[in-house]
């Protein structure tokens, strides 16, 4: 039974639907709508829809189906929900749960979009928002009040590697009857165990390790049947930020490949990391897989990796932009979990909108790199990276 598969085989056959003609490869449903043979039929199905029964691609499709079923069997969440972009994830999480007069409490290490979304939208519309230092348990204990709706976090933020207990700020959430929701990207579905650590709601951008190939922007929010279908869908099939069929099959087709790309990423990250802190010629080296990385102890318990991502510091704005401009296997862009390298300078691309006091406050320093590792020989990477430090 599918139950007792493991990630990498839920990842391969979970929530395949074949057509009439049996094909191996998933099939493409590129289609808005759907027929129905009488108008009674039409009828019925738009009071109530049964199994694999559709009635427009905002609402749901055959292609699509297929990445939710699968991505949700691999997480170990009930349903799951395809959008556009991860940000439109996030979004629509938070949005579909929240109303006016609602309290949330919030990690403030995060994504730039991210507190674009908890600073700016949902205070527009009336909720309030208290931000916490994500790894302080004191301080979200002292910020959850008996009618906080929700708490938000990155489980390992972007770009300062912080990672935040799941299972201790769970127990003090659900204490209140707060949704947990966590936004899990770094941790990627493969060293990810958060439902089961006490997440309510699991945030992925699938741009990044799902696809992991640079191709198509995409996310999925996953949770139980009676979140996804009877709080989320309603919003989001509303507000038009469902996923295309031709996106979801590149969801699919990355899903099989996902685990294999995502433990020899985490594990040149680990090699490359290791080297560069043992070198001592840099200002700093984070990643949660050090034993140097003061929530080493935690990320191995809750992912049993560092995952795919490491950030350094070169010590100055101008040394760092020096250091990128000299490296040749990585490419500078700001997208991660890509199977090529990518490096990126977070205070002036993805926190440039942050005030310097807010950016000193997070620990995104001017000479802070955040390097996602792809699929290249590690020891080609790692010479890539020396080279380009000793200038």
């Amino acid at each position: 039974m599918m139950t007792t598969w493991s990630k990498r085989t839920k990842a391969v056959h979970a929530g395949t639907r074949r057509s009439q003609y049996g094909e191996v490869s998933e099939a493409i449903f590129m289609t808005q709508g759907f027929v129905y043979d009488t108008a009674e039929d039409a009828e019925a199905r738009f009071v109530a829809l049964g199994d694999d029964e559709f009635i427009y691609a905002r609402y749901g499709n055959p292609t699509v189906a297929m990445f939710e079923e699968r991505i949700a069997a691999l997480e170990g969440a009930e349903d799951a929900f395809a959008t556009a972009s991860g940000m439109a994830a996030v979004n629509g999480a938070l949005m579909s749960m929240l109303r006016a007069g609602d309290h949330v409490v919030s990690a403030k290490a995060l994504f730039g979009s991210c507190l674009y979304i908890l600073e700016e939208i949902l205070t527009r519309y009336g909720v309030e928002v208290t931000f916490v230092d994500g790894c302080d348990l004191a301080a979200w204990e002292s910020a959850i009040r008996p009618d906080t709706k929700a708490v938000f976090f990155e489980s390992v933020s972007n770009p300062t590697l912080e990672v935040v207990d799941i299972k201790a700020v769970a127990g003090l959430a659900h204490a209140v009857g707060a949704k947990v929701v966590i936004d899990n990207v770094f941790a990627t579905p493969v060293f990810s165990d958060a439902i089961a650590q006490g997440a309510d709601v699991v945030v992925y951008s699938a741009t990044k390790h799902i696809d992991g190939q640079g191709r198509a922007l995409g996310g999925v929010i996953l949770s139980t049947k009676e979140f996804i279908r009877g709080t989320l869908e309603p919003y989001m099939k509303h507000t038009g930020g469902s996923m295309s069929p031709f996106t979801a099959w590149l969801m699919v087709k990355g899903l099989e490949t996902l685990e294999l790309r995502v433990r020899a990423q985490a594990d040149a990250a680990l090699k490359i990391a290791t080297a560069l802190e043992a070198d001592g010629n840099l200002t700093n080296v984070i990643y949660p897989g050090l034993a140097s990385h003061a929530q080493n102890a935690l990320a191995q318990a809750q992912m049993g990796s560092g995952s795919t991502v490491l950030s350094i510091d070169a010590g100055s704005k101008d040394a760092a932009f020096a250091l990128l401009n000299k490296l040749e296997i990585f490419t500078i862009s700001n997208n991660l979990g890509d199977a090529k390298s990518i490096s990126t300078h977070p205070a002036t691309t993805t926190h440039q909108r942050l005030s310097d006091e807010v950016k000193a406050d997070l620990g995104i320093t001017p000479g802070l790199i955040r390097l996602s590792i792809g699929l290249e020989d590690a020891d080609d990477l790692l010479g890539d990276l020396r080279a380009a430090i000793a200038g």
